[in-house]
């Protein structure tokens, strides 16, 4: 219940963003997406409002513990307009996040939205870096209750530097933020980015990125 207030008052502060939400203004009183069309959008397009149901604007599971078995030891519980159609043009989505002890929501950016995190159980180190030419790294330890802002865009991450698992919660001010984790983009893009270009970019040996790229 605790992590459902809290969800419920991240999603009200986002939503007090309203026009300057990464989205376009919807124009009536909701667009449920039709996940069955085959016409291409600029988002996605209504559902006829007449086979809306109350289902549309709903999901269950964001109690359940995602499962952090994985290279980085965190894993994120997306609720975005694939999960709830109703998001649809709403400008909004939120996530869970777990992590196990030294797990890590490595570097990433949000290309279409602001996020706005609070720690629900456990520890949080966190941190977001300015773009160029300052790369200035702003980074504070989060407590259970703390809540932080990482701007649109900008690259940020999380870090369980803790001995015991973590769970966030954090609303997005995008029904699809998307996200570019920066270590899969460049070292693992398919194509691959030549390595010469990535070492020069680097200032290391080809050898080396080529070590790296095959982790990916």
């Amino acid at each position: 219940m605790r992590v459902l207030l809290l969800a419920a008052a991240l999603l009200a502060l986002a939503c007090s963003h309203g026009a300057t939400a990464s989205d376009p203004s919807l124009l009536q009183d909701f667009c449920v997406a039709d996940k069955m069309s085959q016409v291409r959008v600029n988002g996605l397009p209504c559902k006829d409002a007449k086979e809306v149901v109350v289902e549309d604007f709903f999901f269950s599971g964001l109690h359940v513990a995602g499962n952090t078995t994985n290279k980085q030891g965190a894993v994120v519980t997306p609720v975005n307009v694939a999960q709830i159609g109703g998001l649809n043009t709403l400008g909004i989505s939120l996530v869970r996040i777990d992590y196990a002890p030294s797990g890590l929501n490595p570097p990433h950016t949000h290309p279409r939205s602001t996020e706005i995190l609070t720690v629900i159980e456990g520890c949080l180190e966190v941190g977001f870096v300015t773009s160029n030419p300052e790369n200035k790294l702003f980074t504070k330890v989060l407590n259970k209750g703390d809540v932080f802002v990482f701007p649109k865009g900008l690259v940020h991450y999380q870090f369980n530097n803790g001995a015991t698992n973590v769970v966030a919660v954090a609303a997005l001010s995008s029904q699809n933020p998307g996200v570019i984790t920066v270590a899969n983009a460049v070292f693992g893009a398919q194509p691959s980015i030549p390595d010469d270009i990535i070492a020069k970019a680097f200032q290391v040996e080809k050898s080396t990125v080529d070590s790296i790229q095959a982790q990916f």
